[in-house]
């Protein structure tokens, strides 16, 4: 079962569209709660980010904050590319533990944005993402 809030402003219709089909496909017998919020993140130097709620041990709320201002391909990406972070936790990859960040048990706490492995994994999952969530619409 899904639950999920879309907030700020931003484009409700696919950023719905685009987490049920992520859900159906990529976790469908997982309960989540999935917040969403649209606001500037030009400050922060980032397009978007993930964030687990509560507790780590087996993760099923998340919070994602995208910025308000992107094109549709991009924010389109982007928003897969933080769902891509929701499925790592959820699997079991990634997760932080004491303050660490692990990644397949191993801790990647001082490795740089870069080099994380986790972003490495989401980043090239991207495009394939995309081109599945348009192949599926048609």
């Amino acid at each position: 079962m899904l639950y999920f809030e879309i907030s700020g402003y931003g484009n409700k219709s696919i950023c719905q569209d685009l987490v049920e089909w992520f859900v159906g496909k990529y976790l469908p017998r997982h309960h989540l709660d999935i917040t969403i919020n649209h606001r500037g993140l030009k400050r922060e130097g980032v397009i978007g980010w993930c964030t687990v709620e509560g507790c780590d041990y087996r993760p099923r709320e998340f919070f994602i904050e995208l910025h308000s201002r992107l094109d549709r391909e991009t924010y389109t990406k982007s928003l897969l590319h933080e769902l891509w972070h929701v499925y790592q936790h959820v699997k079991g990859d990634l997760r932080d533990k004491r303050n660490k960040r692990l990644w397949k048990g191993i801790d990647y706490s001082d490795t740089d944005y870069s080099d994380q492995p986790w972003e490495i994994e989401a980043s090239s999952m991207e495009n394939t993402l995309y081109k599945e969530f348009y192949n599926d619409q048609n």
